[in-house]
């Protein structure tokens, strides 16, 4: 058995014989390998440096007596970093898992996104989870920022989690169960330290000596800046670190205390880095300085046939994210039809395909050359000075004499006309192909050590071919050739193509389903076959699942797993959270929808399914054993406790906790209406479960747990409900709460977090909107929509009192912005409804009553039929046509004296006795459609503009009046009857 100490050694055997110095672990304590100055401060600079080094880990925060089989307050990790990017880290990584004794070809190894930041080191870097069978062993990150600057060139770390690796390697279900050293387990080693440390950072830490501490050592780390001294100043910043964890972990950390210490850390931090990077300047950089790679050299194309031939362009690259695979689609597509557009060049349909590791494009039937094209270059106009007409043949390179004259837009002008031979298709894809791939981009793109390029992932190799030709294409460093890479475990990881027309076909033959249709029908056959004798998968409630998967594999083999039936008391979102967010299991249901003790996963390529299989299920127990900690810890907790710990728990550094935000919310839904004795229970309690173990864990499980947590203590379930209710609708197409206090509990969090975050970060722009804004106020909406018994809140006044109560000043142009930001949003989602635009804009004054709005639609759709009322609006339209914006609706009846106008003003005063102040569209038109034939009569009988003045203004008083009576209801200039 591969033991603990045997695989630190052979961990840094292997990477030293791949050129890595071995260094000591930090001398202080640090929560992570990055810390340690042989990463944190050497990935500065121009320097190369690897290293490789075993670095014990220390979170006081995942403190939990030794109890817990899989969180330990110090873990072991083994730090790697490749500076420069070599260009095939991963298959490096892959040889440090077989120097291991893991066979990745028999075990399902992938790369699963994750990016990584360190906001208080001012730190950041694009890159991957791995996992073996489902088990995170390994963060695997291209570094693209430390402490504020900008990496030149990136550095590539590797960070393994040695007690996860030999926990699975060797079969063990607890820390304190692995073989350290031959006879020798990690807990007779290391159990008595996990137990007194863990006491220590939860119980016995003093906060006072240690807010000493963190003061102290801030103080020094400033001085040693000043003194010009980057390592020492660097090992006191990681004292502060480890200070302030500690006075965390004894929740003695407020929110406003969270928010000073990063910033301080965060300054601190970039100082050391600048300090650093000058003090390695002064010294010449005595490792030397890295060269960015050459720029590749293209060749000359062949000389092309004369058939119209397939164009195939493959990217491949690392494993992209899903969301960013589905992205680059489009963008190819884009991009490369707009250019192949931009030539001269014949061709057929293009269809571009994605997995994680390429993007495809396929072009039919391009053409072999283009056709000659004569090209006019205009010169100046006739007549022009002698001076400008040599000038211009001696710029063209012809004489004067062979000038001609054409006449373009309407002016006689001297021309040259140059014949310009179409060029072969080879040397046009060329230029098309590296605009294309010069252009691609991601929402958050990455450098690797390509000098050039920038995307989601490194790019690392190209494949052009135009029939059986090599398109010489050259991007930067790359240069584009006929081998493709396959599956990374395959006997021949990489395969040469014959012709573009057999492209696909290769890839298929060697295993990879490059069409992400056929990938998605394999996932769901598969696992529909697999569960059919016992179960059933919810395709349809699992899509955005089943369509992450298919962006994670490129050849999809299902597996059954099961799980022990013990664990089905846990609540059942517990369960799928578990499978869905962290593991991309598919859960297995019964016929009525209640879960079965089994699970989906999807390796890619072949593997080893029983070793996979049993990986996976070991890795789920494991999770479903953390859950069922963190469950049965949580219920030992009264509710008050739990919102207490709100206090601990930054919404943002100007608006406070998430106890203020609980507070304010709570305030907010009291006053909306007269409260009911649940919504005044369920307000003190709103959000108390964001302080809970498992909700900190998962926080996709926020209100769910709120309602177990609060069945569980007692709680009525009407109260139990709505606290649950609060937090939905988590995204497009949630459940909407059913009961009314759930709805205002909703309606409450939702203006909060509108107006607080309009005064203090602004109203979404773009894309960008990292707090969900949006969502937000699409769910403030639906809530809204889906309670007509709420129709008399107005959302836009609850958004003053939103306003009124947040810890900052919300000005009345930031709450107008806000209501507009509704409004845009309402109209967005009725105008996707079907609903015709004129009549959406038409109740748009109603945006802060999205039911009312919704009711007016409504009869809108039933009344633009009805004469009656087609006759009204016309006659409401007419009047607003002809009075000056401006005009007040008001008279003198004693002036006004023609039959017509008398009748008009008598009929006018009818209606507006009879006429209720909350009057709708149909009450609108039964009351006032007496007026139309009145209206009418008026416009033929009387001429409205008289000379007198008074009666002038008189007769304009009473069309306004006419004007306002539907005023109120809708804007009617929009209406397009």
């Amino acid at each position: 058995m591969l033991t603990m100490q045997d695989a630190l050694a052979r961990l840094t055997a292997y990477w030293t014989d791949q050129g890595c110095l071995v260094v000591q672990p930090m001398n202080t304590e640090v929560g992570a390998g990055t810390l340690n100055p042989a990463t944190f401060l050497r990935v500065l600079g121009p320097e190369p440096w690897r290293v490789v080094y075993v670095e014990p880990s220390v979170r006081p925060d995942d403190s939990r007596y030794g109890e817990n089989p899989n969180r330990l307050q110090t873990h072991t990790q083994v730090q790697v970093i490749l500076k420069p990017d070599p260009g095939n880290p991963q298959e490096l990584y892959l040889g440090s898992l077989t120097a291991l004794g893991i066979d990745v070809a028999a075990h399902d190894v992938r790369f699963v996104e994750d990016n990584w930041a360190s906001p208080a080191l001012g730190a950041w870097g694009l890159g991957w989870e791995v996992w073996l069978d489902g088990l995170e062993i390994t963060q695997f990150t291209y570094f693209q920022q430390a402490g504020g600057l900008n990496l030149e060139p990136p550095s590539v770390e590797i960070t393994y989690g040695i007690e996860r690796i030999i926990m699975a390697l060797q079969g063990v279900t607890h820390f304190k169960d692995i073989e350290y050293a031959e006879g020798v387990s990690y807990g007779e080693v290391f159990g008595q330290a996990e137990y007194e440390m863990s006491r220590y950072y939860l119980d016995d830490a003093d906060v006072a000596t240690n807010r000493r501490l963190l003061e102290l050592y801030a103080a020094e780390a400033q001085r040693l800046i000043d003194e010009g001294l980057p390592i020492p100043a660097h090992t006191y910043v990681l004292k502060c670190s480890q200070a302030f964890n500690v006075l965390d972990s004894r929740g003695a950390v407020s929110t406003a205390d969270r928010a000073a210490e990063f910033a301080r850390m965060r300054r601190l931090a970039g100082d050391v880095a600048r300090l650093w990077m000058a003090r390695r300047d002064e010294l010449g950089h005595p490792l030397g300085v890295v060269s960015p790679l050459p720029p590749a050299a293209a060749f000359e194309a062949a000389t092309a046939g004369e058939a119209p031939r397939t164009l195939v362009f493959e990217v491949g690259t690392e494993e992209m994210p899903p969301s960013e695979a589905r992205a680059a689609v489009e963008q190819v597509r884009r991009e490369l039809t707009e250019r192949l557009g931009g030539t001269r060049l014949a061709h057929g349909d293009v269809r571009v395909h994605a997995t994680p590791r390429r993007l495809i494009a396929v072009v039919a039937d391009v053409a072999a050359r283009e056709p000659d094209h004569e090209r006019t270059v205009k010169g100046p106009k006739t007549g022009a000075p002698e001076k400008a007409v040599a000038g211009f043949a001696r710029s063209q390179g012809v004489p004067v004499e062979s000038l001609e004259t054409a006449e373009l837009n309407g002016v006689p002008h001297l021309v040259v006309r140059k014949h310009e031979a179409g060029r072969a298709a080879p040397a046009v894809l060329a230029d098309v192909l590296a605009k294309v791939t010069g252009s691609l981009r991601s929402a958050k793109n990455m450098r690797w050590n390509d000098p050039q390029l920038a995307f989601t992932r490194p790019i690392r190799w190209l494949v052009a071919l135009w029939g059986d030709e090599i398109v010489p294409l050259a991007v930067s460093s790359l240069l584009a050739g006929r081998d493709t890479r396959v599956l990374r475990t395959a006997a021949q990881p990489a395969v040469s193509v014959a012709s573009a027309e057999t492209f696909m076909e290769t890839l298929a033959i060697n295993g990879i389903v490059a069409n992400a249709d056929d990938r998605r029908e394999l996932i769901v056959t598969g696992a529909q076959d697999l569960v059919w004798d016992s179960g059933r998968i919810d395709v349809a409630g699992e899509a955005a699942l089943i369509d992450q998967i298919t962006y994670l594999v490129e050849q999809p083999t299902p597996l059954l797993g099961t799980f022990d039936e013990k664990y089905l008391e846990l609540p059942a979102a517990v369960l799928t959270t578990v499978m869905r967010k962290h593991q991309r299991y598919l859960p297995v249901r019964d016929a009525d929808g209640t879960l079965l003790p089994m699970f989906v996963t999807v390796a890619n390529g072949p593997v080893d399914v029983e070793r996979v299989r049993s990986g996976n299920e070991a890795v789920l127990r494991a999770r479903y054993e953390d859950a069922a900690f963190f469950y049965r810890a949580d219920r030992k907790l009264p509710l008050a406790a739990m919102r207490d710990k709100l206090q601990r728990l930054t919404f943002t550094d100007k608006l406070g906790s998430m106890a203020d935000r609980a507070a304010r919310i709570a305030a907010l839904s009291l006053s909306l209406r007269e409260p009911s004795a649940t919504l005044e229970r369920a307000a003190q309690l709103v959000k108390f479960d964001l302080g809970s173990q498992l909700v900190t864990e998962m926080t996709s499980l926020a209100g769910v747990m709120a309602r177990d947590y609060a069945l569980h203590a007692g709680e009525t379930p009407a109260v139990a409900q709505a606290v649950y209710e609060a937090e939905l609708p988590r995204s497009a197409g949630d459940d909407l709460p059913a009961s009314v206090p759930g709805a205002l509990l909703s309606l409450a969090d939702r203006l909060d977090l509108l107006a607080g975050l309009a005064a203090t970060v602004g109203l979404p722009t773009g894309s960008s909107d990292p707090f969900a804004v949006r969502r937000a106020v699409l769910g403030l909406i639906a809530v809204h929509r889906a309670h007509p018994d709420l129709a008399g809140i107005d959302l836009t006044a609850a958004l003053a009192a939103a306003g009124a109560l947040q810890p900052v000043e919300v000005p009345a142009a930031v709450l107008a912005d806000a209501g507009d930001f509704l409004a845009k949003r309402l109209e967005q989602v009725l105008v996707e409804e079907g609903h015709p635009v004129d009549r959406v804009r038409a109740v748009l004054p109603h945006a802060g009553r999205p039911s009312f709005a919704d009711l007016l639609l409504a009869q809108l759709g039933r009344l633009i039929t009805d004469p009656r009322f087609l006759a009204l609006a016309e006659a409401i339209q007419r009047a607003r046509r002809i009075v000056p914006d401006g005009t007040p609706a008001g008279y003198d009846p004693a002036l006004l004296k023609e039959p017509a106008e008398v009748a008009l003003h008598e009929t006018v005063q009818t209606v507006r006795r009879e006429l209720p102040a909350d009057a709708d569209l149909s009450r609108l038109t039964a009351v006032a459609g007496r007026l139309t034939d009145p209206v009418n009569a008026f416009f033929d009988e009387v001429f409205v503009m008289a000379d007198d003045p008074a009666l002038r203004a008189a007769r304009l008083g009473l069309l306004a009046t006419v004007r306002d009576l539907g005023a109120g209801l809708l804007d009617w200039p929009q209406l397009r009857l």
